[in-house]
């Protein structure tokens, strides 16, 4: 049924003032994500600080060399012009090529009128054309310094993706199309969306909805696999999973996750889940589940969530199984979490422990942070620091906020358009919805990674931190490791993930994969899938280029691989499958477990 005349005009009236106060949403998120100012008497807190000495920095360097700022500008000044009269002879009739095209992947403009109407195909254009032209201008300037310039970049971009016309409802043909077809209804319902993920949203900030999270249920749809929790205490739960097999074998697999994730983003669904995979092929696994902090845990440091989270884990392993020696899986910063225990250990004559280590998408060595070094200094981890003073800890939603804004036309300008200005429900995505489902990190444990790893890559050296009175040396480490990680994955760039796996003291027993796609995809591949592929080379070179150049590419996932691998690092005598809570630990309660049920909201409302 269409709507009235004046409804139409109503909810656009009513669309464009909350379009204005999205805005200043996104605005503030922006600023949360690389800045986060504690009073109006201290602007050196924010980052904005820092980003200002940047763009202070391009500027000189741009008037320094102004012959290439004006070149640029003429250039630019030829190809609107050029556009110009494209378009007369496309309003003319005639069949004539782009003055500009979008880049491959580009999915802004893949609506038919785009391309078919010349009003907007110039519209498209003169925006290329003129957000292309500003990208370059940093690119291009010489004497900038690359810190500055990433951060330029990253606001440069941040600003031309926002200005996109497919943003606009009135420059987006879809959404006209839809606006005059429902009569205005896919305005009311965007607004009705952005009303409730504004409330759902950090305070000042926004988080778009990126799917249907009313289709999903922790323990009911998505992390399935059973098992009971067996141990726990203030900062994690250990799973210990229903074995799938008769026999198993004797050495028990723990898996460290990361703790700035939920841990089921290794359990989603059956025909991908990771931890199934491996139950199925007769390992007794178990899994650290992290909690959701809250306040209460602001004191709770790196060094505690070592000895409450591997170790822990350790000690109550041996209980349920009997089994004092156990292979570890660690994913992201749960691997230098796990290699940091690993170090410990070996310092307190325990290497044992732990037989073998795998290591999917782990940073050890953190002189290349990747696209995250753009939040990564002083200024900006002092002002975080004072917020996290104020709260007690790191909102899980503002750290989401932060990694979306480094693919912001994926995600976040297209379900900004998709949600609000369409006016349609986001999809039904299980991926999604773990991406979406936060954790806070306690305020000590989160400076001291920042500060220690990412700022000043303390880790890597010798004796340089200390964990419960223990130095710790990743080159004392000699435990078999098996590292993976994937080709296009901008958090844990590949390359720095190869400098880490060369600081343990194991080169020789350290066996280095590279998969395909990208941080999550890449390593939750499983073999049914016959997805992405992987490269593996038996040695280990000087440099990951020298790595690459001698591997060898198989189809498929490298699962089948590291299984292969494990299998050769003893312990692997079949014994008969032990039933969660048949040993010394008695079951708590069933997998998942009540603590990754837990939401940033629950959590902070208690």
């Amino acid at each position: 049924m269409n709507m009235p005349t004046e409804s139409i005009e109503t909810a656009v009236s009513d669309f464009y003032t909350a379009a204005g106060h999205l805005a200043e949403h996104y605005g503030n998120a922006l600023a949360k994500a690389i800045a986060q100012p504690t009073s109006a008497e201290d602007p050196s807190a924010s980052v904005m600080t820092d980003f200002m000495g940047a763009m202070t920095e391009l500027g000189e360097a741009m008037v320094s060399n102004p012959e290439k700022v004006i070149g640029l500008q003429m250039g630019l000044l030829e190809k609107q012009q050029e556009l110009y009269q494209h378009t007369v002879l496309r309003f003319l009739g005639k069949d004539v090529e782009p003055v500009v095209k979008p880049e491959a992947g580009d999915k802004r403009f893949k609506d038919e009128q785009w391309n078919e109407n010349p009003l907007f195909d110039y519209i498209k254009q003169l925006y290329l054309l003129q957000s292309g032209a500003l990208m370059d201008m940093v690119k291009e300037t010489d004497g900038v310094s690359e810190h500055a310039k990433q951060k330029v970049e990253y606001l440069v971009r941040q600003y031309v993706n926002a200005l996109a016309p497919t943003n606009f409802a009135g420059l987006n043909p879809e959404v006209i199309r839809k606006t005059m077809e429902s009569g205005g209804a896919n305005l009311y319902k965007g607004m009705a969306q952005l009303m409730k993920d504004l409330e759902d949203s950090v305070q000042g900030a926004l988080n778009v909805a990126m799917t249907d999270t009313s289709a999903f249920q922790v323990g009911r749809n998505v992390a399935v696999t059973p098992g009971k929790v067996v141990y726990q205490n203030d900062l994690m739960q250990l799973i210990q999973y229903t074995p799938t097999t008769a026999n198993t074998y004797k050495r028990p697999l723990l898996i460290v996750p990361p703790f700035i994730n939920k841990f089921y983003i290794l359990d989603l669904r059956d025909n991908n889940s990771f931890i199934k995979w491996l139950t199925d092929q007769g390992h007794t696994v178990f899994c650290i589940s992290w909690v959701n902090a809250g306040p209460s845990l602001r004191n709770k440091g790196f060094e505690n969530f070592m000895l409450e989270g591997p170790v822990a884990a350790l000690d109550a392993i041996e209980q349920a199984t009997g089994e004092a020696e156990i292979n570890a899986i660690g994913y992201c910063v749960g691997g230098t979490l796990l290699a940091t225990t690993m170090a410990y250990l070996q310092k307190k004559g325990q290497a044992d422990r732990i037989k073998a280590a795998t290591f999917m998408a782990t940073l050890l060595d953190f002189s290349m942070p990747g696209e995250i070094g753009v939040f990564i200094n002083e200024t900006a981890i002092s002002a975080l620091e004072k917020q996290m003073d104020l709260v007690g800890l790191y909102d899980g939603r503002q750290m989401s906020f932060s990694f979306n804004t480094l693919r912001e036309n994926d995600l976040f300008w297209s379900f900004f358009v998709n949600n609000y200005l369409k006016g349609e429900r986001p999809a039904a995505f299980d991926l999604l919805y773990w991406n979406t489902d936060s954790t806070n990190l306690p305020a000590r444990m989160h400076s001291y990674y920042l500060r220690n790893m990412y700022l000043n890559n303390r880790l890597v050296e010798k004796d340089a931190l200390e964990m419960d009175g223990v130095k710790i040396d990743l080159s004392a480490v000699k435990a078999p490791c098996y590292f993976v990680s994937t080709a296009q994955d901008h958090i844990a760039l590949w390359q720095a993930t190869y400098k880490g796996a060369q600081v343990l003291g194991n080169a020789k027993n350290t066996r280095f994969v590279l998969g395909g796609s990208g941080h999550i995809a890449g390593i939750v591949n499983p073999p049914v899938a016959n997805k992405y592929g992987y490269w593996t080379n038996d040695k280990m070179a000087k440099t990951a280029d020298e790595w690459f150049k001698g591997t060898a590419n198989h189809g498929g996932s490298w699962w089948l691989d590291w299984q292969e691998w494990i299998l050769t690092q003893g312990g692997m005598e079949e014994v008969p499958a032990r039933q969660p809570g048949s040993g010394k630990l008695a079951a708590i309660e069933e997998a998942p477990g009540r603590y990754v049920k837990q939401r940033i909201i629950d959590v902070l409302n208690k």
